[in-house]
Formats: C-alpha cells, sequence, structure tokens
C-alpha cells in the first residue's frame, strides 16, 4: 500500500468509495473536486496497484484542522488502512503548525470510536441527532503538537 496526496484525477474513485460507504450522505464529484484543489486542505489517499483503496479528508483553519472524512474500500477494513490515513493527515497537520485536530463520527460507529480512541483523540461534546438517520456525533479532539504520530511524511 502506498499513501500519497491526491490528485484531481482521483476524485472518481474517491467518489464511488463515497457512495459505497456513505450511500445517501456521499459527497458528490464536484464537492471532492473541491476538497482536493481547495485552500487549507489535504486529501490523502491509499493506493494499492493503482485502485484508491481509501482517503482522508482535513480541512485547516488556524491552528486548528477538521478531519472530514476517512474511508476505507470494505474489502481492507480492518487492515491497517484508515490507521496509516489518520497518520498521514495528522502528520501533515503538525507539520503545518496545526496543534489539534477535531473530528466527529457517529456514535453508533464502534470501530471507528475504538481507532480514534486508540490514536488519543477524546471524546469532547456530543451533537444529538446530527446525522440524517438521527444518529448522534460524537466530536473528538487531539492535540498534535510538535510531533503528531511519527508516521510516514505524505507529500
Amino acid at each position: 500500500m502506498i499513501l500519497c496526496a491526491a490528485a484531481l484525477e482521483d476524485a472518481p474513485a474517491i467518489t464511488t468509495l463515497e457512495e459505497i460507504l456513505f450511500a445517501s450522505d456521499a459527497w458528490s464529484l464536484s464537492s471532492v473536486l473541491a476538497e482536493i484543489s481547495g485552500e487549507d486542505r489535504f486529501v490523502v489517499v491509499a493506493r494499492e496497484s493503482e485502485q484508491v483503496m481509501g482517503y482522508a479528508i482535513t480541512r485547516c483553519s488556524g491552528d486548528v484542522a477538521d478531519l472530514q472524512r476517512v474511508g476505507v474500500h470494505p474489502s481492507r477494513h480492518r487492515q491497517g488502512v484508515a490507521r496509516a490515513l489518520l497518520a498521514a493527515a495528522t502528520d501533515r497537520a503538525a507539520t503545518g503548525g496545526v496543534q489539534r485536530m477535531l473530528l466527529e463520527v457517529g456514535a453508533r460507529n464502534l470501530a471507528a470510536l475504538a481507532l480514534y480512541t486508540d490514536e488519543g483523540f477524546v471524546e469532547i461534546d456530543r451533537r444529538r441527532r446530527y446525522y440524517r438517520d438521527d444518529e448522534d456525533a460524537v466530536v473528538m479532539c487531539r492535540s498534535l503538537g510538535r510531533a503528531a504520530h511519527g508516521g510516514k511524511q505524505v507529500r
């Protein structure tokens, strides 16, 4: 698996993964293109044999980064892809001077909650009935400081 910054050419593959993973909450192709090309954003993809198997999208504002999305193809769940993408996103944010990262995750997404907790994120709030299906969002935060994770740097 290779991690690299997303290119505009990756947008259709990311959009397809969005549809597989998030159904009616999936981002459109135009939204994904805006994220890849947007200022203060970083999109990293995990490739395997030139195929996009996962992605992470962050947006930075001042000293705070928002982890907006992490998506991994179902065939690669529980194989460390999300952890590697998260490490790349936190490392890139820390390198850019970001001091903390925030994220929102569905309260019923136990696998993601476990991953984020294991990676040093702590719950700071809940947003009741935040998602379309009325699921609560758990708001989590992690301090990045000078060294985020020690993972591989993505260019």
